[in-house]
């Protein structure tokens, strides 16, 4: 039996308490790196873990590097400028990952 890729099986996911309340499951789809800071890309989810929209979520990202059992911090992107930076990167991200899946056939 060939080995598949461990981490397709087993997606990260987070619940994101939202500001009224409610709490939704969302799919980590990558971290990536804008002018030196995190950002995370998520997804939201269903509890089919389906998606309805096509739409993702960009939230600035940060791990306490002395205590890396404590849970990241996620916080809302109030900049415009900031979140196109985000977008524009997430793009480029988007890509690359077109590309890879085109090279790897």
């Amino acid at each position: 039996m060939g080995k598949k890729n461990d981490y397709e099986d087993e997606e990260m996911t987070v619940e994101l308490e939202l500001d009224d309340g409610s709490v939704v499951n969302c799919a980590v789809i990558t971290i990536l790196t804008v002018e030196s800071k995190d950002y995370i890309v998520l997804l939201p989810i269903d509890e089919n873990g389906e998606n309805e929209d096509g739409e993702v979520w960009f939230y600035r990202y940060s791990e306490n590097s002395e205590d890396p059992n404590e849970e990241p911090v996620l916080d809302y992107i109030e900049d415009d400028d900031e979140y196109e930076k985000v977008a524009d990167a997430f793009d480029e991200y988007l890509d690359g990952c077109e590309f890879d899946e085109l090279t790897e056939e």
